[in-house]
């Protein structure tokens, strides 16, 4: 197949291609507006393939759009592209109404044109995959409050209920897939995925932040207690399980993709600080660390909780197990130590991508 993907410069996105390039026959193409959060510098080890190609465009962009498609005739889109940063969509939510949701409309229109003029074989076998989060759904009652909040899981049926600017963006792209199925009849699949975390990670979501920080010395800021639980995904094992959706998946079903890993975020930063205490000691990190410190987890500081916070997300991934086969290979506990020593290895590549999104 061809294989056109949105946001494949970005850190899901990337990791996708990586894996379709690495491991399946397939042609890929990429397109990508190169925003902040997006770097071809993750894409090195395939950028010689003949079968990957990449067009920088924006989503927003039909007429770039139109030509790439006609172009390159995908057989199956995987819809990737967003803006994601909770904390970004609370400061300023315009770039996030324009992307996740005008881009999404925008691809959507684009796609059904491209696919009612194929014919009847390439439009029965032509795949929309549009990959969404977790988030949309709003949060679940936390095991502090109710002993039996464990117990209670976000389910392909789960009503939407989103808190953030982030997540409003989300469900409405969400929504408006399932309105294109719905009325002209558009083949997709839709799959809600847990927190992501792994390598070639933007250094401001929250496992990557944590790791820079504090092999610079600097705090460690964990919002309120720290006591938001979450479910924590492997990248890798995410793109298996997208591969799995979007290729054997039944065409208008929706997929939720969990880690089975919930964790409170201080113990996340906690687990992280332990490790680069084992690997890296402060007394050997080539950077200077404040005066007394000499356990990372002393740089850790609570700071004022984010407005509209969720306290808990967890995902029931029953469905894409029991109908796909796909499981996590990677543990919380073996993934994270896979993620801290990819840093620590990488430090050059997260200097890079910080720097070339710093102002002229």
């Amino acid at each position: 197949m061809k294989i056109l993907v949105t946001g494949g410069a970005g850190f899901i996105g990337s990791a996708l291609i990586r894996y379709l390039i690495e491991s399946t026959p397939h042609r890929v193409v990429n397109i990508d507006k190169l925003t902040y959060a997006g770097n071809l510098l993750n894409l090195v080890s395939v950028q010689g393939s003949s079968r990957y190609c990449f067009e920088q465009i924006d989503i927003c962009d039909r007429q770039g759009l139109t030509r790439t498609f006609e172009q390159h005739q995908p057989d199956l889109v995987i819809h990737l592209a967003a803006e994601s940063h909770v904390d970004r969509s609370i400061d300023g939510p315009a770039a996030f109404m324009q992307t996740n949701i005008v881009g999404t409309y925008t691809l959507l229109e684009v796609v059904r044109s491209y696919w009612q003029q194929q014919p009847e074989n390439r439009q029965r076998a032509f795949r929309f995959h549009h990959v969404s989060t977790d988030e949309v759904y709003g949060d679940l009652p936390h095991p502090d409050d109710d002993p039996q909040a464990c117990e209670q899981l976000f389910r392909e049926e789960t009503a939407y209920a989103p808190s953030s600017p982030y997540s409003a963006s989300k469900a409405s792209s969400d929504h408006l897939v399932r309105a294109w199925a719905r009325t002209y009849g558009l083949p997709v699949l839709v799959s809600n995925c847990s927190n992501n975390y792994g390598p070639c990670q933007y250094p401001e979501k929250l496992i990557p932040l944590m790791i820079l920080n504090a092999v610079s010395g600097k705090p460690l800021p964990v919002y309120g207690a720290g006591d938001q639980v979450r479910d924590w995904l492997y990248v890798d094992d995410h793109v298996r399980a997208l591969y799995a959706v979007a290729t054997r998946g039944i065409v208008g079903e929706t997929y939720n993709i969990g880690g089975h890993n919930e964790k409170k975020n201080i113990e996340v930063v906690e687990v992280i600080c332990d490790i680069l205490q084992r690997l890296l000691p402060p007394v050997i990190s080539p950077t200077h660390m404040p005066e007394g410190v000499s356990q990372y987890r002393d740089l850790i500081q609570h700071v004022e909780d984010r407005a509209g916070h969720d306290r808990r997300y967890a995902i029931d991934a029953g469905k894409v197990q029991r109908t796909l086969g796909w499981v996590p290979e990677e543990t919380f506990e073996s993934g994270i130590e896979k993620t801290v020593r990819w840093y620590l290895d990488n430090l050059e590549w997260c200097q890079r991508v910080v720097d070339d999104n710093q102002p002229a």
